[in-house]
């Protein structure tokens, strides 16, 4: 299997953090989305979609999305277990996964794609029409991530990690949209204590340098 993938964008680094809890190393060919690589001729051949990270496997078949790429890893390696045990922990965690991807991840990337120079007219990802960027739309995302990161602080106050009791997919994402928020200068302030015991420890393993 070969990654396709670029080191500094938030998806493709979900991705990595999975693969090195599990222990799993692929071959990982660079893309660079801000030269428009992930629209070149020879990229679009391989994904039409344009968009990374993007799993070729053995037989040239591909998967794209990057929540995908992590279960059908875990269906092939399934400890450390990172998406569920059983039916209940499962759903648990696939809900606090996507609601941190919505509430947070995805309402950084609308400031970051609306107000980021290199993506002038790219403001949608992927295979999408050229898209202007909306300063409302940026705007309308920055009123949101406070409320984003109370609700975190309140969550971490609760339990351990995200989900749950220990580490799964959903403190990954949550990893990665802490830090990618700092792409747009928002951090999490200095007051919410439960997320800083809960970043200290997360960032401090091994793959989240992955």
């Amino acid at each position: 299997m070969k990654l396709y993938d670029m080191t500094l964008a938030p998806n493709p680094r979900r991705v990595r953090i999975f693969l090195a809890e599990k222990g799993v190393s692929l071959d990982m060919p660079q893309v660079d989305i801000a030269k428009g690589e992930n629209h070149s001729p020879d990229y679009r051949a391989i994904n039409p979609r344009g968009v990374v990270p993007t799993l070729v496997l053995d037989d040239g078949s591909i998967l794209d999305e990057s929540v995908a790429i992590c279960r059908y890893i875990e269906g092939l390696h399934p400890e450390p277990n990172l998406m569920g045990r059983d039916p209940l922990e499962m759903a648990r965690i696939e809900s606090w996964q996507r609601r941190i991807e919505f509430d947070g991840l995805f309402t950084v990337a609308g400031v970051f794609r609306n107000e980021a120079p290199h993506l002038a007219g790219r403001a949608v990802q992927g295979d999408a029409p050229s898209t202007p960027q909306s300063p409302e739309m940026a705007a309308r995302c920055r009123t949101l991530l406070p409320h984003f990161l109370a609700m975190l602080d309140r969550r971490l106050g609760e339990s351990a990690y995200i989900a749950g009791d220990r580490i799964t997919i959903a403190d990954i994402t949550t990893l990665v949209t802490v830090d990618f928020a700092k792409w747009v200068k928002v951090r999490v302030p200095e007051e919410h204590a439960n997320t800083r015991r809960w970043y200290a420890e997360v960032s401090a393993r091994p793959s989240a340098k992955a």
